[in-house]
C-alpha cells in the first residue's frame, strides 16, 4: 500500500491487537475502518504518531486524496472536538488518513483548541 498524500510506501505497525499503517515518507497514519475510533482513548497510542506536525500541516493542504485501499476519492472530515483537525476518510471502506501530528493532537485537549475551533467557524450576521 502507498500513502495517499506523498505516495511513499506504508509500513504496518502494531499497537496491541490493531495494525496501523505509517507512511515512510510523510509519516501520516492510515487506519482501517473504525480503528482510529477504537484507539483514540487508549493509553500510549500517541506513540503511533511520531511524525513532525509542521510537515503534516504541509501535506494537510493537499485536499484531493484517493483511498490507498480502494482508490476512491476520500472525503475531508473535521473532528467535532478538535475542529482544527482535518483528516481524510474513505466513503467505501471507511478507512481514515491522518497527517503527521494530527492523531497525537486528538489526544491533547487544550484551551487553545477552543480558540482554534472558533477561528474556523463563521458566525452568522444578524
Amino acid at each position: 500500500m502507498h500513502c495517499p498524500k506523498c505516495h511513499s510506501a506504508m509500513d504496518p505497525i502494531q499497537f496491541e491487537a490493531i495494525e496501523v499503517d505509517r507512511c515512510t515518507g510523510c509519516e501520516g497514519l492510515w487506519f482501517d475502518a473504525m480503528e482510529d475510533r477504537d484507539l483514540r482513548g487508549r493509553e500510549g497510542v500517541d506513540r503511533l504518531d511520531v511524525g513532525d506536525p509542521q510537515k503534516g500541516a504541509e501535506f494537510d493542504a493537499k485536499a484531493v486524496v484517493d483511498c490507498p485501499r480502494c482508490s476512491v476519492r476520500m472525503v475531508r472530515m473535521v473532528d467535532h472536538q478538535h475542529p482544527h483537525i482535518w483528516y481524510e476518510s474513505c466513503p467505501i471502506c471507511f478507512g481514515s488518513f491522518f497527517d503527521a501530528g494530527e492523531f497525537k493532537d486528538l489526544k491533547q485537549k487544550t484551551i487553545a483548541d477552543l480558540f482554534k475551533g472558533r477561528k474556523r467557524r463563521k458566525r452568522p450576521l444578524h
